[in-house]
């Protein structure tokens, strides 16, 4: 938080108590207005039966918490996706190939497109779904073994986070951590 630097700053030189007094007094205001944001948070979704079960389907899924879906429902449920792909394409997290000119040997990297605030928060989830989460670890580990590096096999495991929250809200069922694809 920008006002918790300032107090910082101003501890360390000599600043006026009264610009300190003020800067605490604004950072006291700004954790109020976030707890009430907060419960009206909860409380809206308390009060839609819809949003409840779709947070608890998303919850889940390890190393999905309520930021996480609370984000991801945000962006779900005011667009309108066909399939995960498409999901994972207006967040950012489909690959897109460098050519430049007549080069066409460039590493392929993150379209970045989308919301960056979004691709943030998933970035935290994939770290921890890469210990917690059986299907992402196993898709982790092994991008590593074929030499992928690790922040590509993480921008992976973000992908597949993104396809399993879009899985267990399209069948409606929660996670299952033994669930396989038949081929």
């Amino acid at each position: 938080m920008r006002e918790n630097n300032r107090l910082e700053k101003a501890d360390s030189t000599d600043t006026p108590a009264l610009i300190r007094q003020s800067l605490t007094d604004s950072i006291d205001f700004l954790k109020s207005q976030l707890t009430q944001l907060q419960k009206a948070i909860e409380e809206h979704t308390d009060n839609h039966t819809q949003l409840k079960e779709d947070l608890t389907l998303l919850t889940s899924i390890p190393a999905v918490g309520s930021q996480v879906s609370n984000y991801l429902l945000a962006v779900m449920h005011n667009h309108h996706f066909d399939s995960a792909e498409k999901l994972a394409a207006y967040l950012g997290l489909v690959p897109v190939q460098r050519r430049s000119g007549t080069s066409i040997l460039g590493r392929s990297r993150i379209s970045k497109a989308g919301p960056s605030h979004i691709r943030a928060i998933l970035y935290m989830a994939a770290m921890t779904a890469t210990r917690y989460n059986p299907h992402i670890k196993a898709l982790y580990l092994r991008l590593l073994e074929r030499g992928k590096s690790k922040r590509s096999a993480l921008c992976a495991a973000m992908r597949k986070l993104v396809h399993l929250c879009f899985g267990v809200l399209k069948s409606r069922k929660p996670y299952d951590a033994d669930y396989t694809v038949c081929a």
